[in-house]
């Protein structure tokens, strides 16, 4: 057997939750000020639509991320006072 902790799981859970989702990611490859804050998305959807996303998105040559960030973006653009 090895030397490893048995209690010891994949990810800890954070003690409190505002200041782990305000936390800024752990890595320190160089990003930009945008890309600094990201954050995971999860929407359900059909097999259907994900394949016609994932061609869709190969055939402009990008990623599915890629294209979703500029479509949501397009759609919710930014706003001056931080409200829709």
């Amino acid at each position: 057997m090895t030397g490893r902790d048995p209690k010891r799981g994949f990810a800890s859970r954070p003690s409190d939750a505002e200041s782990w989702v305000k936390a800024p990611p752990s890595s320190t490859a160089s990003r930009t000020s945008a890309d600094a804050f990201t954050a995971r998305l999860t929407v359900d959807i059909t097999s259907e639509l994900r394949g016609r996303i994932k061609v869709a998105a190969f055939r402009r040559g990008i990623t599915v991320a890629d294209m979703l960030r500029d479509l949501l973006s397009r759609t919710f653009p930014d706003t001056d006072g931080g409200t829709p």
